[in-house]
């Protein structure tokens, strides 16, 4: 897969068939919608393309908050990679791009830049300027001009439609194993191992501490069974996500994994570090004194020997 952050009338010179979205989450509906486009593109003989953004649409158009991501661009390149996509086209969402119209995005951008000859889009895809443009519009357009318009209908998992607004929601109410039916795999928190105040170590319990990109969502406040890619090896894991209110006084929040069978004798300062949540044990609290914190990490670390005692 080549990814193109640079895209002009020359980048593709055979036949295309795009994929246009946000794809926040590459979620399982993001993922049919990919799959449908490399399929038909093989069976058509095109190169297949997906069109996204460097900058969620948000961050330019929203006066309000904007909504936290589920993945990082590099992140989504990774995932990408695996489904035999062949261009993954990254476009910088300015000022200038929010305010093509509808016909100007579909001939300067899907016909001239992209040589798209196939178009392939969610049931709610909106593009050109104030969203004028939607699936519908593309389809009628497509018939006029000569491309081929593949809308993706809408994925249901127990009659709930899948989107990233609602996998958000659901990570940040620590409804973990929800998210992974939505998403298709499991969330994951990647940062570099920062140095916390090695209050864990003097407890018995080690842990890595890494702090998420400001850009992302984050779990609710509690105590998670985790998977952890170290230098490229998966371990596992208990990670405590929040403010540790029992041993600290200040309001501070951290991501703290204490890896399983693992040697903290080794420098992970400075390391990246992948911290996938596979299911949520309990909500944070505050103990009485250390002591009851200790026993119940014991049995959060024996509660997760267990769960994953079951695959070996």
């Amino acid at each position: 897969m080549q990814v193109v952050t640079d895209i002009n009338s020359d980048t593709f010179k055979s036949k295309t068939g795009v994929g246009l979205g946000s794809f926040d989450g590459l979620h399982i509906g993001h993922m049919a919608l990919i799959n449908t486009l490399v399929s038909e593109c093989r069976l058509n003989g095109l190169d297949s393309v997906v069109f996204t953004f460097k900058n969620h649409p948000e961050s330019m158009l929203s006066k309000n908050a904007v909504s936290p991501l589920i993945t990082l661009n590099d992140h989504k390149t990774r995932l990408l990679e695996s489904t035999g996509l062949d261009y993954l086209c990254y476009q910088e969402f300015d000022e200038a791009f929010s305010k093509l119209e509808p016909d100007e995005f579909i001939k300067e951008v899907l016909l001239n830049k992209l040589n798209a000859r196939l178009i392939v889009v969610g049931f709610n895809y909106r593009f050109g300027h104030k969203g004028r443009g939607d699936a519908e519009y593309l389809k009628k357009r497509g018939e006029e001009w000569g491309f081929r318009v593949i809308v993706v209908p809408p994925l249901s998992v127990d009659n709930e439609v899948v989107s990233s607004t609602l996998i958000r929601k659901y990570i940040m109410e620590g409804k973990i194993d929800r998210v992974f039916q939505l998403l298709g795999r499991h969330f994951s928190l990647s940062g570099k191992v920062v140095s916390g105040k090695r209050i864990g170590r003097t407890l018995g319990f080690p842990t890595a501490n890494i702090t998420a990109h400001p850009d992302m969502v984050v779990p609710a406040n509690g105590v998670y069974i985790t998977k952890t890619r170290v230098n490229g090896n998966w371990l596992n894991g208990v990670t405590n996500v929040g403010n540790a209110p029992t041993i600290r006084n200040e309001n501070l929040f951290s991501i703290e994994t204490h890896l399983l069978d693992w040697d903290f004798d080794e420098e992970l300062y400075g390391t990246p570090i992948e911290v996938c949540f596979i299911t949520k044990l309990r909500g944070e609290r505050k103990f009485e004194n250390v002591e009851a914190l200790k026993k119940q990490v014991e049995e959060d670390i024996q509660k997760a020997r267990l769960y994953w005692d079951v695959l070996k």
